[in-house]
């Protein structure tokens, strides 16, 4: 249904694949890599949402709401991905009850997302915060080795950046992670998932409830 369809895309670190208030050409469907959803606070800082990969489909809630993007998508780790053109998606979503049901699952796990990223932000101290995030990116990851700066860091979990390097500091004393000048390696994802709220662990379990089993 789908496969005919489709075009392979690079996504290149840092371009933008969904921009708020414009109205997208394509969804994707990553294969590698991953895609920060963010919005833009009022005093101007902006904070992510949700980390997307080979597990998700990015543009999904333009695209059956025949609308406009809501939030802004970056590529945050480069990678590949398919593209299905918007007109193609709809059409196809309107002609297979099957299609859109799956696809309205995802935005649902797309809510959840957002709602336990707001909590965690408001509510956990930033080791939680930087832990979840940190397991979240290794679950979409290929490898133990995130490419990442700690500003990059700060702003994905809204803290500033003398609070990340205080933590990571912290976790790498603890042989947690190891990190040098711009990336960070997982060392024992066992002893990061201990340090992390439940947040993760409640967003995978409805992740894996409504869409299956994360690759």
């Amino acid at each position: 249904m789908l496969r005919p369809h489709l075009a392979t895309v690079e996504m290149v670190s840092k371009s933008v694949v969904g921009e708020v208030g414009i109205a997208p050409r394509h969804v994707y469907f990553p294969h590698a890599g991953s895609v920060s959803i963010r919005v833009s606070l009022s005093e101007g800082q902006t904070i992510e949402i949700a980390l997307l990969g080979r597990d998700s489909v990015v543009g999904t809630g333009a695209a059956l709401a025949d609308g406009i993007s809501p939030m802004d998508a970056v590529v945050l780790f480069p990678g590949v991905a398919s593209a299905l053109e918007i007109g193609v998606f709809r059409a196809i979503a309107a002609s297979s009850t099957r299609f859109r049901k799956l696809m309205v699952r995802h935005e649902q796990v797309m809510l959840a997302h957002a709602q336990q990223s707001l909590l965690c932000n408001t509510s956990h101290p930033v080791e939680a915060r930087l832990a979840r995030w940190l397991l979240r990116a290794h679950d979409l990851s290929d490898g133990p080795i995130l490419p990442l700066t700690q500003e990059a860091l700060a702003q994905m979990i809204g803290v500033r950046r003398n609070a990340i390097s205080l933590v990571a500091h912290a976790l790498q004393r603890a042989g947690i992670i190891r990190y040098s000048r711009g990336q960070i390696e997982i060392v024992d994802p066992h002893a990061l998932l201990t340090t992390s709220c439940g947040c993760y662990s409640a967003v995978k379990a409805h992740h894996l409830r409504l869409m299956g089993a994360v690759a």
